[in-house]
C-alpha cells in the first residue's frame, strides 16, 4: 500500500474507533466503571498480546535486535514527556466533569499519534502485520472514545459536539499514520526503529496507564479476565492474519 492510502486507513481507524465508544455514549450516558475497567483490560490486553507477538517479531526479523531496543527505549521516552505534562496540566484545570473529558480527549489525541505510527510503520513491514495492527487499534480506540465521551455528557455537553470531539481525537492516528509508512520507504533500519517507537509508546500507554486505570474502575476479577481475553484474542488474531 502506499503511504496516502495507509494515511486514510489510519485516519479510518482512529475517528470510528473513538467516534464508536463516542456513540455509545450517546445512548449509555453513564457507563458502569464495571463496564468501562472491563473495556480498557480487554483493549489493554489485545494491544500487549499483538505487540509482543507480532509488531516486535516483525521488527527483529527485519532489521535485528538493535535498532528495535533503541526504538522501544526512544517510545518509552517520548509517552513519560507526554504523561508528565498531561499531569501538570491537569493539575491545574482541577476535576470538573467537562475538563476531565478535555483532558482525557487530549490525552487521547497526543497518544493516537504513535499508535498511528504504529500502523504506518506495521504496513510498511507487510500487509499482515499492518491489517493485524490496523484491527488491534481500533479497537482499543473504542474504549478511549467511550471514557472521554462519558464525562463530557455527564457534565452536560450536547450529543452532536460530544461525537465531534471524539472523533477529532482520532484524526491523529492518521497523521502517525502517513509518517511511519513514509519513514518506512526509507531502509529496512529504519522501519524497526519506527516499529520500535510504537511498540515503546504502546507498552508504556499499556502498563502504566491502560492496566492501572482498569484497576481503578474494577477491582474485581473481572478485571484480570478482560486482560487475559485480550491477550488471546490478539494471538488469534496474529494468526489469523
Amino acid at each position: 500500500m502506499d503511504p496516502l492510502s495507509i494515511s486514510l486507513m489510519g485516519l479510518f481507524i482512529g475517528t470510528i474507533g473513538t467516534g464508536l465508544g463516542g456513540t455509545v455514549a450517546l445512548f449509555y450516558r453513564n457507563p458502569s466503571r464495571r463496564f468501562l475497567g472491563l473495556a480498557i483490560a480487554v483493549s489493554g490486553g489485545l494491544m500487549l498480546s499483538v505487540v509482543c507477538f507480532d509488531l516486535l517479531p516483525e521488527a527483529f526479523d527485519i532489521s535485528g535486535l538493535s535498532y528495535t531496543l533503541i526504538g522501544v527505549v526512544i517510545g518509552v521516552i517520548i509517552v513519560m514527556i507526554m504523561e508528565q505534562k498531561m499531569q501538570e496540566q491537569n493539575g491545574n484545570q482541577g476535576f470538573e466533569y467537562l475538563r476531565t473529558g478535555l483532558l482525557m480527549g487530549v490525552a487521547i489525541a497526543l497518544h493516537n499519534l504513535p499508535e498511528g505510527l504504529a500502523v504506518g510503520s506495521s504496513f510498511a513491514a507487510s500487509q499482515s502485520v499492518g491489517l493485524s495492527m490496523a484491527l488491534v487499534i481500533g479497537l482499543h480506540d473504542f474504549p478511549e472514545g467511550l471514557s472521554m465521551a462519558a464525562p463530557l455528557m455527564a457534565g452536560g455537553m450536547r450529543g452532536a459536539m460530544v461525537l465531534y470531539y471524539t472523533i477529532l481525537s482520532g484524526i491523529p492516528t492518521g497523521i502517525g499514520a502517513f509518517i511511519g509508512a513514509y519513514l518506512g520507504e526509507i531502509s529496512p533500519d529504519l522501519i524497526a526503529l519506527n516499529m520500535g517507537i510504537a511498540a515503546g509508546c504502546m507498552l508504556y500507554i499499556t502498563c502504566d496507564e491502560m492496566f492501572p486505570m482498569a484497576r481503578d474502575l474494577h477491582k474485581g476479577r473481572l478485571t484480570a479476565v478482560g486482560i487475559l481475553f485480550g491477550i488471546i484474542l490478539g494471538i488469534i488474531i496474529t494468526e489469523m492474519l
